[in-house]
């Protein structure tokens, strides 16, 4: 770990500890896990191997915490959030640092996921006193109303795309509600949550035990997490795999959860798009982050009259972006030595599947490359929706391009998934763009500009893509429990 950024945040550079009760506390089995440098893959640092007994003192600290944190009137509670943000925006540098060494992303996409972390604590501070009821006319002889309160403790686990981004998007809501927190971060990209809650808790008055970090794996810390009695909901961003596991255990234990999981999001272009926007965002959406990103555009719908056109574009547009380590480059490595494998087993599906690679399709060549977990962006064409490189999340910067002939087409392709998280339309025609959104089954729909939206608008998925909403006011909906109350007068 970065040595200078690790002092800046308080963090051992060697080893990182649970952050439970306002302190870091070693792991109570002694156990660390190794952590590697995506770039290189050499060995960076140590994190606790969490296990269900820390996991229950990261709970009983968030228990204890919890009756002065619920009755802290809202607007103060709304200062505590905006203190946060200017501190993660006063840390930025050191921050970003430290979540680019992790994740092996360039350094400017680690500064850009900071200050949306610090949008979340922005927003969500700002918005805490419109959090309320409302009365309800029962006639003269009674008062109705609702109030929504806060669950208790929140347990969120995460994933390691975007850490500190994701951390924000669930914790901030959270907190501004009145909930306690146990964050179980992944265990490949943890450091820049447990300075997240160091910043909280010392720097900006968060109140000890109100935000906890317990560290450690799925099937250790991320289990224990959501099976502990006193966790009273769950919010779970990953797999569908693992979603569908803490889905169920949930509903064993007759808890809320949100699940927010993968995506095979269509990007539909049609004849009339303005190409001069769509392939460039086009080409953008999908290798972002390396394409690590579960709501990037990976199926591209094309009309028939312009598939090859718009297959050269985005290859042209391809071309130019470089690969490599450096801070300023457009892709780093993926951030998992799996992930690293899973991209190259689909380089074969699509083979197999008798996709043409028309960029990309293999590793890169150049040597300096080779050390890393580094992938070439990749464009296949001759695809139909029913090849397994068109229907299966690969997250990695690999796009599909599939003509259509018309708008029923394009509606009938975009929708022959098991997902439902994201869906793009390029069109000129207002009816058109209003007809399709739609009819199109996904969570979110952007028009001619791929993943519009901010922290303002909410966001989740249809079908397998999960259940629940993150972001925007309605988040704060989804971390509160509503009660109603009427009294005879």
């Amino acid at each position: 770990m970065n040595e200078n950024a690790a002092t800046t945040m308080g963090l051992t550079a060697e080893r990182l500890d649970h952050y439970i009760g306002g302190s870091l506390r070693k792991p109570h089995s002694g156990r660390y896990l190794p952590n590697q440098d995506p770039k290189t893959g050499k060995a960076i640092a140590t994190v606790a191997a969490g296990d269900a007994q820390d996991v229950a003192a990261a709970v009983d600290a968030a228990s204890a915490a919890f009756p002065a944190w619920r009755d802290v009137r809202p607007i103060v509670r709304g200062r505590v959030l905006l203190a946060i943000a200017a501190k993660i925006r006063e840390t930025r540098q050191a921050l970003a640092t430290i979540e680019s060494e992790e994740t092996g992303k360039p350094l400017w996409q680690s500064l850009a996921d900071i200050e949306v972390a610090a949008q979340y604590f922005e927003f969500y501070g700002g918005m805490v006193n419109a959090l309320h009821g409302e009365t309800i006319d029962l006639g003269a002889a009674y008062h109705s109303f609702t109030r929504r309160e806060p669950f208790g403790v929140v347990g969120v686990i995460l994933p390691w795309n975007v850490p500190i981004n994701q951390a924000a998007r669930g914790i901030a809501p959270a907190l501004a509600a009145g909930n306690t927190v146990v964050a179980k971060p992944s265990e490949k990209t943890p450091s820049t949550l447990v300075a997240l809650a160091r910043i909280a808790v010392e720097a900006c008055e968060l109140p000890a035990g109100v935000l906890n970090v317990v560290l450690g794996d799925g099937a250790s810390a991320g289990s224990a997490l959501v099976e502990h009695p006193d966790v009273r909901k769950i919010a779970f961003t990953g797999s569908v795999r693992a979603g569908r596991e803490v889905g169920r255990v949930a509903a064993e234990r007759i808890i809320p959860v949100t699940l927010e999981l993968g995506g095979k999001s269509p990007n539909i272009i049609f004849e009339d798009a303005d190409l001069a926007r769509a392939i460039p965002n086009s080409a953008w959406v999908f290798t972002f982050n390396a394409g690590q990103t579960c709501s990037a555009g990976t199926r591209c719908l094309v009309h028939e009259s312009i598939h090859d056109e718009v297959a050269e574009g985005l290859a042209r547009e391809v071309r130019k972006l470089t690969v490599g380590p450096e801070e300023d480059a457009r892709i780093g490595p993926l951030t998992t030595e799996a992930q690293y494998r899973k991209v190259q087993h689909y380089y074969q599906v699509a083979r197999e599947d008798g996709a043409t690679a028309l960029v990309g399709g293999s590793l890169p060549e150049e040597e300096r490359l080779k050390a890393g977990w580094f992938v070439a962006p990749t464009i296949y064409t001759g695809v139909d929706n029913s090849m397994r490189i068109a229907r299966e999340e690969v997250f990695g910067p690999v796009v599909t391009v599939i003509p259509f002939k018309d708008e029923a087409e394009a509606i009938a392709i975009a929708n022959d998934t098991d997902y439902g998280l994201v869906a793009t339309v390029w069109t000129q025609n207002l009816s058109r763009a209003l007809r399709v959104s739609s009819a199109l089954q996904a969570g979110q729909v952007a028009v001619n500009e791929c993943l519009a939206g901010g922290v303002e608008t909410p966001f989740g998925g249809y079908k397998q893509s999960g259940h629940g909403r993150e972001k925007g006011v309605e988040a704060l909906h989804h971390y509160t429990q509503l009660k109603c109350v009427t009294i005879r007068v």
